[in-house]
């Protein structure tokens, strides 16, 4: 491993303590080298708070001048919460600037490293950028499509059921697949399901990560039919609830509404709420990433819709069995083995004795 690509791993750690809370901007980490020692580092801590260049000059314990910044991302050349970072690496007479990934925000994407080498300073990269574009998979994806990166989840037996016969499905997995639902809980902007699940479960749907950070909730409700009593309504004013409905009577959304609930009027298709529809109207609103736990019908309708980018399938090393036991995704399914939807790049690692599949969606 040559000394940059040990520098630019230490930023990614650096960055990834950032993760959950930095949406809809990209996790970032900095390193400042000099003469060869670790002279200030720093890490997008929080949305609206300092860059992560700003905060690695914050904590200079000496001069930068002459030294070498290692940066996860292109420094940032626009103005936003905060002032362009290339002006603070510029000021503070960085010699060499060493970038992970190029950034393709059009407010960014090269104007900052013009600048930066019209000033002198060498700028060289991409280091390590698969592993940076990675990291930042949801910024990516979020700032070049304008939508959600969505991320669907799910937990089944051996035999591929995620309920018994009767309905009953607590608990398939163990505890260490479930603290890694409340990771991911606290990562996504949102978490999404359908009404039936919310009937049918009645689940809080927050993160139980200490300090962690809850998610909004989306729940996918046609006919608005949600009960009043169930607790993401009861607790609408203590997280933020938006429920997305076809249903157009203001009498019947009223109730919503005085509950603390935010509502979503998206267009009907094929007698459903149109989820392509919500997703460019999630991705207006700022909501950079969903966390997709809904049901059988819900996973299907995403799939057909096409807005799911990657699948996270949990194994509970069980077997349920039954004719009538629901599978991860109902619908009519396809006709034909060759238009399955498609997987790529899946990855498989254990989880205590469960077993974690990820994949995704080609």
């Amino acid at each position: 491993m040559t000394e940059d690509e040990t520098y630019m791993h230490y930023a990614l750690d650096l960055a990834r303590l950032g993760k959950g809370w930095v949406n809809p901007n990209p996790q970032v980490g900095a390193v400042i080298v000099k003469n060869g020692r670790i002279i200030g580092e720093g890490y997008h801590e929080r949305y609206g708070g300092f860059h992560a260049e700003r905060n690695a000059f914050k904590n200079l314990m000496e001069s930068a001048k002459g030294a070498t910044l290692y940066v996860t991302l292109e420094p940032c050349a626009h103005t936003g919460h905060q002032p362009p970072c290339f002006e603070a690496i510029i000021a503070h007479q960085i010699k060499r600037v060493v970038i992970g990934h190029f950034d393709p925000n059009p407010l960014v994407s090269g104007k900052g490293i013009r600048a930066m080498r019209a000033a002198g300073i060498i700028v060289e990269g991409p280091i390590l950028a698969p592993e940076c574009a990675q990291m930042n998979a949801i910024f990516l994806h979020y700032i070049s499509a304008q939508t959600p990166y969505v991320l669907m989840k799910y937990a089944m037996t051996m035999d591929g059921k995620i309920a018994t016969y009767t309905g009953a499905s607590k608990w398939i997995t163990a505890s260490a697949s479930r603290h890694d639902v409340h990771q991911d809980r606290s990562r996504f902007m949102a978490i999404m399901v359908g009404s039936g699940t919310v009937m049918s479960d009645d689940p809080e749907l927050t993160s139980r990560i200490p300090n962690g950070k809850h998610p909004i909730r989306i729940i996918c409700d046609s006919r608005l039919q949600t009960p009043l009593d169930t607790k993401v309504v009861r607790t609408a004013r203590d997280y933020r609830t938006i429920i997305a409905t076809c249903q157009q009577d203001p009498i019947r959304q009223q109730a919503y509404l005085a509950a603390g609930c935010e509502l979503l009027v998206m267009p009907e298709l094929d007698g459903h709420l149109d989820l392509k529809a919500l997703m460019h109207e999630l991705g207006r609103l700022g909501i950079d990433s969903v966390y997709l736990e809904g049901g059988a019908s819900l996973n299907a309708a995403a799939l057909a819709a096409g807005i799911v980018q990657k699948i996270k399938t949990y194994i509970g090393p069980k077997i349920f069995g039954g004719q009538t036991a629901k599978t991860p995704v109902a619908g009519q399914g396809v006709a034909c083995p060759d238009q399955a939807y498609l997987l790529a790049n899946a990855t498989v690692k254990k989880l205590g004795e469960d077993i974690l599949i990820e994949s995704e969606v080609s």
